[in-house]
């Protein structure tokens, strides 16, 4: 994936919308005539911008106040809500460096093996290669762990059984041994606190997944007011140089990094912490047996 936003015509006018703008005076904002504004919203999903229209538009979004933000945030969540948004994982599988797991059958991406910038200070460390999921662990995922195993199905589940709405959301109120569990069960691992952060940092060290604009829209962090957890494909514009999706916001997620006896550490955020908290170098930690409605996982497997 390019280091510039995948915008569609669909996102480019949600965001002309967000910003209360008419398609004059946002098509003088990225500079296109004004004829192209109805065209993109026509073709929608069916149109890829050009690159330069896609700078421009990652620009306005970068410069735009909270409230536009936000409003941008919104409209995406509820274009999510009311459509099955397959799109993210079509291209993921035309990609050569994807793959689907044999066992839970989840999509991974390679993180090729060398150097990446760690930590606040862009410490030079060196990776061997893994697979790293594409997505959080859903709930649909979990599902399928828990009536192969006979494992504890999460306290949000009504009657244990998953909730529909919230297949394709992550899955949270799991501990740190449940995440192992789950791995264990896979035939993976979760992953240790520095292969997590460069698959969300990429190998130069960006300072959020995107690139290095502070950007709330990208991420579902609690200034986008949304107060829930959303569909792992919902932040297109938010993946990593790997093309890994929710490493900002929307859970917690559990690592293998043991932090103290007891208490691994955790790594990206989640809906119901500040943007400040997101950036990937960070750190958190938590008891093993610590569960909430913002703590999930993710597992990576060999090459």
């Amino acid at each position: 994936m390019t280091g510039v936003t995948k915008w569609t015509g669909r996102e480019a006018d949600l965001l002309r919308l967000a910003m209360r703008k008419t398609g004059r005076e946002f098509a003088e904002l990225v500079g296109v005539n004004p004829r192209q504004i109805p065209r993109w919203r026509q073709r929608g999903e069916t149109i890829d911008l050009e690159l330069d229209n896609q700078a421009a538009l990652d620009t306005l979004l970068a410069q735009a106040t909270p409230d536009v933000q936000q409003r941008f945030a919104t409209l995406l969540t509820e274009r999510a809500a009311t459509e099955d948004d397959a799109r993210a994982e079509e291209l993921l599988r035309r990609d050569p460096r994807t793959r689907r797991h044999p066992v839970d059958g989840k999509v991974m991406t390679l993180v090729e093996a060398g150097i990446y910038l760690a930590g606040p200070d862009n410490r030079s460390i060196w990776l061997e290669p893994y697979l790293i999921d594409v997505y959080p662990t859903t709930n649909e995922d979990y599902q399928r762990f828990v009536l192969a195993t006979g494992h504890r199905p999460p306290q949000h589940w009504p009657a244990g059984q998953c909730p529909t709405a919230l297949a394709n959301h992550p899955v949270v109120w799991v501990t740190w041994h449940d995440a192992a569990a789950y791995a264990r069960w896979a035939g993976k691992d979760l992953p240790s606190a520095r292969q997590w952060e460069k698959a969300a940092r990429g190998p130069r060290g960006r300072i959020y997944p995107w690139g290095n604009e502070p950007t709330a829209a990208k991420a579902n962090t609690a200034e986008a007011g949304i107060g829930a957890t959303t569909q792992v494909s919902r932040y297109q514009s938010g993946v990593s140089p790997f093309g890994v999706f929710d490493l900002c916001g929307n859970v917690w997620e559990w690592c293998s990094t043991v932090a103290e006896p007891g208490r691994h550490e955790l790594k990206g955020s989640a809906f119901t912490s500040p943007f400040e908290r997101s950036a990937p170098s960070l750190r958190n930690a938590a008891d093993a047996g610590m569960k909430d409605n913002d703590t999930g996982f993710r597992c990576i497997s060999a090459v």
